[in-house]
């Protein structure tokens, strides 16, 4: 298959040819420029979702061929990798969506994202700062840790420090490759700073369920500000207001982002799952019935054109959604149009609304869910 257009490589743009082979970029050709304005099509590498709860009218948290389902949804926005995202419930109810992921990871899931694993979302937060976390958060420890992960390939890991024993679990599961990240947290600056020296590598949805920015109370949004190199933050300009998003681009190297979307992502307005709860989807927000923000139906190409509104360049969009997530990952096949790379591709006009979506060199039908 050979794709022709204007490609976004990491020493820059290309006015030329890619050619992919078994699922991967064989060959890239082409000649240094700077896109005009005209109708030559952008490819880009496809986004990575690190964070994302549901999709299609499906919830993680339902077990069986929820997965699936999401991962269909959000390939059609132009997701190629996803980590399907749990919610803070009683032990059996995360096991059973673990164990789901499990089986749509070692079973084809056609026309998909590709599952990279499972990014526990809880249940080690604290219970004053729950945001739309079902009350069942409870302390943790690393032998709870291990016991889950037995069930399915946990990548990243979401707590708040200041709980009693949550220091030490940071650093096992550090050791173990698991990327913790601090969120859901009532803790101070200094619980921030030392979640991050005892291994912590990230913050969970920048601002949103944490202490904030005070010059005489600083709180953990401070101390990502001051100290991240990582941190993902939801851009869908209703979770975090345009000044703070300002603030964490220029503040965090790597800030990337995330969808944090619900089963109502992809849906039209109406009542969806979310967990233990229901939740309700108007217009470009999700909420539970009193109003609190719960997650999204944020998708990654709305996410990229949102970036660019508030000033990314296409190239600093796209790390952001796909370079970035890959690097914090670890992932060293995809995130980049490079030979060897993994066709993870996404083709976008000018008006940045997506045209081609391929997974691993397979075309992804945007109709059908």
């Amino acid at each position: 298959m050979r794709l022709t257009g204007y490609l976004l490589t990491p020493d820059g743009w290309l006015d030329g040819t890619l050619t992919v082979r078994d699922g991967i970029i064989d060959d890239i050709d082409g000649v240094p420029v700077t896109p005009r304005d005209n109708d030559t099509p952008r490819i880009l590498p496809g986004f990575i979702d690190l964070h994302v709860h549901g999709g299609g009218g499906r919830d993680a948290m339902e077990g069986g061929m929820a997965p699936g389902v999401l991962a269909r949804t959000h390939a059609r926005f132009g997701t190629t990798s996803v980590l399907v995202t749990t919610m803070t419930a009683p032990m059996p109810d995360i096991e059973q969506a673990l164990d789901a992921v499990a089986e749509a990871m070692a079973s084809d899931t056609p026309g998909g994202a590709d599952i990279l694993g499972v990014h526990l979302e809880g249940p080690f937060i604290h219970p004053d700062k729950l945001g739309a976390q079902p009350a069942f958060a409870r302390p943790g420890s690393s032998e709870q840790m291990m016991a889950l992960m037995a069930h399915a390939p946990i990548r990243v890991v979401t707590l708040a420090p200041e709980i009693d024993g949550h220091t030490e679990m940071i650093t096992f599961l550090a050791e173990q490759g698991v990327r913790v990240q601090v969120g859901h947290s009532c803790g101070c600056y200094q619980d921030g700073v030392t979640a991050l020296a005892a291994g912590a590598s990230g913050f969970t949805h920048l601002f949103n369920a944490m202490t904030g920015v005070s010059h005489r109370d600083p709180g953990i949004a401070t101390a990502a500000l001051a100290h991240a190199y990582y941190a993902e933050i939801i851009p869908d300009l209703v979770h975090v207001e345009q000044g703070a998003m300002l603030t964490a681009m220029r503040a965090i190297p790597c800030l990337y982002g995330v969808t944090d979307a619900t089963a109502a992502a992809g849906m039209p307005d109406g009542e969806y799952k979310l967990g233990a709860h229901r939740v309700y989807k108007h217009g470009n927000s999700v909420r539970l019935e009193d109003g609190t923000l719960a997650g999204s139906a944020l998708t990654m190409d709305q996410a990229f054109r949102n970036w660019i509104a508030l000033g990314d360049s296409w190239a600093v969009a796209s790390r952001r959604l796909s370079t970035w997530p890959a690097r914090y990952l670890g992932l060293e096949d995809r995130g980049e149009l490079l030979p060897g790379k993994r066709a993870d591709l996404v083709v976008m006009g000018r008006d940045r609304r997506l045209q081609r979506v391929l997974v691993n060199g397979q075309e992804v039908n945007r109709d059908v869910i």
